[in-house]
């Protein structure tokens, strides 16, 4: 086998990935911005029943594209910062609800981390739609 014969396959081979990724993309998500407080329900199994948890927090960082997006969302539970890394397109994620829009003026907040009290406070931004 050539050059050329490899390349050909390796284009054929990842046309056909991007064909499979494009299927399991989802549609119906909202525009989400680094800063922004949501609210991700996240499908849970016990004792063989499926239910849906809600998550609230607000988003640090964002990662990646197409399928392998993912947000990390923080939130303080019993003051203790809690951060949990969700895959968007995951067939976990039920639902991504955007309930304030943050002003960040940087593509990661982890200096959150640091803060603590009124001090982990965004500004809301009015200008982007809910």
């Amino acid at each position: 086998m050539g050059d050329c014969e490899l390349k050909t396959i390796t284009m054929k081979a990842e046309q056909i990935i991007r064909a499979i990724e494009a299927e399991q993309l989802k549609t119906d998500l909202p525009q989400i911005y680094v800063g922004d407080s949501v609210r991700v329900g996240v499908r849970i199994r016990e004792a063989g029943k499926e239910r849906t948890q809600p998550y609230e927090g607000v988003v640090i960082a964002m990662r990646n594209g197409g399928i392998n997006e993912t947000i990390t969302v923080r939130r303080v539970f019993q003051g203790v910062g809690v951060e949990r890394v969700f895959l968007v397109h995951s067939p976990r994620i039920e639902s991504i609800k955007i309930l304030r829009r943050g002003k960040a003026r940087r593509a990661k907040l982890y200096y959150l981390r640091d803060r603590v009290g009124k001090a982990t406070r965004i500004k809301q931004r009015f200008d982007r739609p809910i």
